[in-house]
């Protein structure tokens, strides 16, 4: 195997410059950096990562951390993920996927160890213990999401209060006045304060409200069963639902079969509009489905920055980033269908729904808006 001192000499640099190189402590010109991974590559070079440990006191291996208690990794969580291993790495760094608790009590195993230089974490919740032992062992992070309070917390989220908002504007444009929300029930379960769940079905309560539109929550299964049996118990809470939106990617199959199994044409009777997916999730089904894309990839990038932005002493101000996911319109949405009498009703909420959300005092938030598309061979509204 080779030696730093080959690497040294194939480089024509010094065997200091090399160590600087590897261990990044201390800034390299990029051309001669160039050199040197040159050689390393040509000599076969594998660096020993304890022993950069060990020279450095860092890693630069960061974690991101995933709970276990819920079988969520795909879909749009991969896509963050992702995007994370690829800026990590093109800034010098490697992400590691760590599965933690949910109550946070596995941290102490991870940062002791001095595995890692910091991590990133994901599906955070309203009150999330995880950012208080983080917080408790004075280890630099960044979250894929915000807790109630955002004080001091450095986050990039789906901008999910927006979201809602700009779906119900779109949709209300083709003429329709009742409405749907189906969404998974977490609330008995290990995930219970799901920041994203709670904020969207807060948005959407306050919302149709001020619109004097008709409304109702529907929380379905983690199955396509799930779907189906939602698809059911909605229509008969409120037989006049022409708009439906789902914020569960693998319930969504389910619900389109259990409308059209009830009669219900798609979107001829009834719309569907799912929120913070992706538009290959979209395209799998039949028609296809319109959606609020998720901008995984560039939260998954700006997160992975923060971090690594705090480890390097580069960070100018804490992040607080909201980006609106980005309509794109495909089959299953369309115009209300023309009734005979349009009722102004609005249903009282006859599922237990989440209170308006109580927020802290917080830092300014940098909202981003991404420019709505429509697919091939669809119209917008």
């Amino acid at each position: 195997m080779a030696t730093m001192q080959q690497v040294a000499d194939r480089a024509g640099v010094s065997i200091a410059t090399v160590s600087f190189v590897v261990n990044g402590t201390k800034r390299v010109s990029p051309q001669t950096a160039e050199r040197v991974h040159k050689a390393m590559k040509e000599l076969g070079f594998r660096n020993n990562v304890v022993a950069r440990a060990l020279a450095s006191r860092r890693t630069r291996i960061i974690a991101l951390l995933f709970p276990t208690a819920e079988n969520r990794m795909r879909g749009s969580a991969l896509e963050f993920f992702m995007a994370a291993v690829d800026r990590a790495s093109e800034l010098g760094y490697h992400l590691v996927l760590w599965p933690d608790a949910p109550s946070g009590d596995d941290l102490d195993d991870l940062i002791s160890g001095g595995l890692v230089d910091g991590v990133i974490l994901m599906e955070v919740r309203m009150e999330d213990p995880r950012i208080v032992k983080l917080r408790e062992l004075g280890v630099p992070f960044a979250a894929i999401g915000r807790t109630r309070d955002t004080t001091d917390l450095p986050f990039v989220d789906m901008d999910f209060e927006n979201t809602v908002e700009e779906s119900l504007d779109y949709l209300q444009r083709l003429g329709h006045s009742h409405f749907g929300l189906v969404i998974e029930d977490l609330e008995k379960t290990v995930m219970a304060g799901y920041a994203p769940h709670l904020r969207t079905q807060a948005t959407f309560v306050e919302s149709t409200r001020r619109r004097r539109l008709t409304s109702t929550i529907q929380y379905c299964g983690y199955s396509t069963a799930g779907g189906r049996e939602a698809a059911k118990q909605l229509l008969e809470r409120d037989p006049d639902v022409t708009a439906i939106l789902i914020m569960k990617d693998e319930s969504t199959f389910g619900l389109m079969a259990g409308l059209r199994e009830l009669g219900k044409r798609i979107p001829e009777d009834v719309s569907v509009l799912s929120l913070a997916s992706s538009s290959a999730e979209g395209a799998h089904h039949e028609p296809a489905m319109s959606v609020m894309v998720s901008p995984s990839r560039e939260l998954g990038q700006l997160a992975a920055e923060s971090l690594i932005g705090q480890l390097e002493g580069t960070l100018a101000e804490m992040p607080h980033v909201l980006i609106t996911c980005k309509l794109e319109v495909a089959e299953s949405t369309g115009a209300a269908p023309v009734r005979e009498e349009a009722s102004s009703v609005l249903l009282s909420d006859p599922a237990p729904v989440a209170a308006p959300i109580e927020v802290a005092a917080s830092a300014p938030v940098r909202r981003r808006r991404r420019t709505p598309s429509t697919t091939a061979g669809t119209t917008g509204p």
